[in-house]
């Protein structure tokens, strides 16, 4: 047990940051969906889509690389030194390349809706679209600067990691965000500015934390860049691109499909007062409220990959993988229900200062998303898990092809259920290719490295949540008597998880 609590440890440390900073980051949300309307705020659901893609491109899967040859700590800092002078190389390239095909890439986004537009015309609701002091350009060149910072943070931010100093980690992510959400609410509140102060906020926080970073790890530089460490990382990262590519596709790919709908399809799903652009608006709100989930699998990644490095050549490592897998399970049920039963609640949570609710009330329409959304991204979890094996055992290439495969479930999937079902379609798809990654990756790893997962109590945790979401939504439409009746199966869910819990703590 002794393990499971030094990756709780590690996990409570991150996961404690991470909500302070997606709380303080969250104030965005309705802060954006109370100041801009929800085809602005398409648009920069778009734009940081974009942002999740071309990362992928500009990191090339050092991360990864990164923290399976630095754990040698003899040959650290010169694994360090390779590998971040290697993507300082490949990210400027990147730039200078984007640049030169921004008039093919800027539409995509959405930004050539607004070049057009003469700023003096712009007024009421649509100011919020307008681009004081920037054109469409610049707004294009900060998104390529940001992710160009970014990538130089990879590489300390996984060293930290690696040695363990989780709270250093900890607190330049806090102040990262800290920084940008000050800036948005300066920039939109008292400058005036529209969406273009999202990407300069995020922009000058970016550069603060490449700066501390630098601090931090200073010592890492005066390594020597060696060729050979860079060829096996690359042949260990480069598989990353296309399952990266592949993942990222998978996470906005949804959100392009949806702004593509024909008008005809809104016509007939949400009615003509809509467009495209205000369903992708609600639709990434709606994205936002799954933060809780995607927060549980996030703290856990931070401290899961270097705990499987430290625990691999242990004697008891597969036990402890599926003890963690159970436990994760047992986590992921509590942030399901308890968002999934009471998800119309917390969007009404009144915000201090700000004086609207968690997120506007013009978004609420595809509040019935949500559960749907926390399941997919809690078998993107089941998947994360599942990852330890090939990690260990360096079967890349197989990573990359089941993210091939769920990134052509995903492309399949939006061209044919967005046009009929909408933002539905979009979900129904996004669950299905996790779980699909999932189960696939299980079987990768059950063959290069076998680990006694109990997959019929993991399942069955599974469907139990799932179960008892449907039922709690299912209780009328009543304020009151169905948010007891919610709070009531909400404590009898706890009840029968923790007996489970129990269960598998007594088997140590």
């Amino acid at each position: 047990m002794g393990k499971i609590r030094e990756l709780f440890s590690d996990t409570l440390v991150y996961g404690i940051s991470s909500i302070a900073a997606r709380f303080i980051n969250y104030l965005l949300v309705p802060f954006y969906t109370m100041y801009f309307d929800p085809a602005a705020y398409g648009i920069i659901g778009l734009i940081y889509g974009a942002v999740v893609f071309l990362n992928v491109l500009f990191t090339f899967g050092m991360e990864s690389s990164y923290l399976r040859y630095g754990a040698d700590r003899e040959r650290s800092r010169d694994v360090f030194t390779s590998i971040q002078a290697t993507i300082f190389g490949g990210a400027t390239l990147l730039v200078l390349a984007s640049w030169l095909f921004m008039p093919l890439l800027a539409p995509l986004l959405g930004l050539d809706a607004f070049t057009s537009v003469p700023q003096e015309e712009i007024a009421g609701p649509t100011a919020a679209l307008g681009l004081h002091p920037f054109t469409a350009e610049s707004l294009f060149l900060m998104m390529l600067a940001i992710l160009w910072l970014d990538a130089l943070t990879l590489v300390p931010f996984a060293e930290l990691r690696l040695v363990r100093k989780t709270l250093t980690y900890a607190l330049i992510r806090l102040g990262n965000v800290i920084v940008n959400v000050a800036l948005n609410l300066y920039l939109v509140i008292w400058a005036g500015w529209g969406i273009e102060a999202v990407l300069a906020s995020n922009l000058i926080a970016s550069l603060l934390t490449v700066a501390v970073l630098a601090g931090f790890t200073s010592d890492m530089y005066r390594g020597r860049w060696r060729r050979e460490y860079i060829r096996r990382a690359l042949w260990f990262g480069i598989p990353y691109i296309p399952a990266g590519l592949s993942h990222a596709v998978n996470e906005v790919l949804s959100r392009f499909a949806v702004n593509n709908m024909p008008q005809e399809a809104v016509d007939r799903l949400y009615g003509s007062q809509y467009t495209a652009e205000d369903i992708t608006g609600i639709f990434n709100a709606c994205i936002k409220l799954s933060v809780f989930m995607l927060l549980a699998v996030q703290m856990f990644r931070m401290a899961w990959l270097p705990f499987v490095m430290r625990q691999s050549e242990s004697d008891d490592t597969r036990k402890t993988f599926a003890e963690v897998f159970t436990w994760f399970n047992l986590a992921a049920a509590v942030v399901f229900i308890g968002v999934g039963l009471f998800v119309e609640q917390l969007v009404q949570i009144r915000v201090p200062l700000l004086g609207g609710t968690l997120i506007d009330s013009r978004y609420w329409m595809g509040l019935y998303i949500v559960p749907w959304l926390l399941m997919a991204y809690w078998f993107q979890g089941w998947f994360l898990n599942f990852m330890a094996g090939v990690f260990i055992k360096e079967k890349m290439w197989y990573f990359s092809i089941i993210a091939v495969i769920g990134a052509l479930i995903t492309l399949v999937g939006n061209i044919y259920l967005v046009p009929l079902y909408g933002m539905q379609g979009a979900v129904w798809v996004k669950l299905l290719c996790f779980f699909s990654m999932a189960i696939l990756i299980h079987a990768v790893m059950q063959r290069v490295y076998p680990v006694p997962y109990n997959m019929k109590k993991n399942f069955m945790i599974v469907l139990f949540s799932g179960a008892v979401v449907a039922v709690g939504n299912g209780f009328g439409t009543d304020f009151f008597e169905p948010l007891f009746a919610k709070m009531v199966l909400f404590v009898l869910s706890l009840s029968f998880l923790a007996l489970i819990g129990i269960s598998e703590r007594q088997k140590r």
